[in-house]
């Protein structure tokens, strides 16, 4: 069974029982579904929605990383992502995960009460953030990705997709731990569709029991597959307004997943999610 984790704030996340749902709050109108996109006070009542209706986690973002994204300047970062913290934090005391790769970001969401730095870069793009979650206790997400993500998705390649980013993510929390990250504060993420075409991420998907096996089996492993585009190629629903036509495959994707020991996946549709958990929890699958 996995070790609970012990969150700065005092709350804590326990895997003991079903798969814990985070759900996406994006700070920006930029993200690639339009129903995720909420500022400030928006973003503040669909977080609150979003806990109600299920979501153990909530995860705020304000710089989007779909494909084809560019870089977000900091100050416009900070701008949009920290007064939804604190005005989330007045009201409830619900995890709270930040999606940022800046260090000046993370300390800022840290201060006003967040719980969870999910770094797409694995803390690698700003030297400062390692030393910054160490410092804060924070607990910390380290995904793989190939590339950043203006470019990611010109012609990635994999020999094996499941033991490259198994090795990659094995490589991360070493690092982490070497930088004075707790092992017990660390979630891997394989990062679907960072850097991945349609069988690689197929392949993760099937192959999670043996990625954990690489990377290391007393990590948590994240999910974040919702409405993706590979779910749009499998289906048929590929065209950019196809993307609110996604929740069947992203609840048969994610139930795989579950299935394959995630412990944390990482969605748009909590209520829909919350439904799936609790049947594959009756069943005993995914436990």
């Amino acid at each position: 069974m996995l070790t609970p984790i012990h969150l700065p704030t005092g709350r804590y996340l326990s895997f003991s029982g079903p798969a814990m749902i985070m759900a996406i709050i994006n700070c920006n109108c930029d993200s690639f579904y339009a129903p995720s996109r909420a500022l400030r006070n928006q973003a503040v009542e669909m977080a609150i929605r979003a806990e109600r209706d299920g979501a153990s986690i909530v995860d705020f973002g304000a710089e989007s990383t779909r494909p084809g994204a560019l870089y977000v300047k900091e100050e416009e970062e900070l701008a949009s992502l920290i007064p939804v913290i604190k005005a989330f934090r007045k009201r409830s005391s619900l995890p709270v995960s930040v999606d940022t790769r800046k260090a000046a970001v993370a300390r800022a969401a840290l201060e006003e009460g967040a719980d969870i730095i999910n770094d797409i870069s694995a803390l690698h793009d700003d030297p400062l953030m390692p030393e910054l979650c160490a410092r804060y206790n924070a607990a910390v997400v380290l995904m793989h990705k190939k590339g950043v993500p203006l470019t990611m998705q010109k012609a990635p390649r994999y020999e094996d997709a499941v033991a490259e980013i198994g090795t990659f993510l094995k490589a991360a929390t070493e690092r982490a731990v070497a930088a004075g990250i707790s092992r017990e504060k660390i979630i891997v993420d394989p990062g679907i569709g960072f850097g991945k075409l349609l069988k690689d991420n197929l392949d993760i998907i099937r192959g999670l029991p043996r990625l954990a096996e690489i990377c290391g089996k007393d990590y948590p492993v994240l999910i974040g597959l919702s409405r993706k585009s590979f779910i749009g190629a499998v289906t048929g629903r590929n065209e950019p307004k196809d993307v609110t036509d996604r929740l069947w495959g992203t609840l048969a994707a994610n139930a795989a997943a579950i299935m394959g020991g995630a412990a944390i996946i990482r969605i748009h549709d909590v209520k829909e999610h919350l439904d799936l958990v609790k049947m594959l929890s009756v069943l005993h699958i995914g436990l």
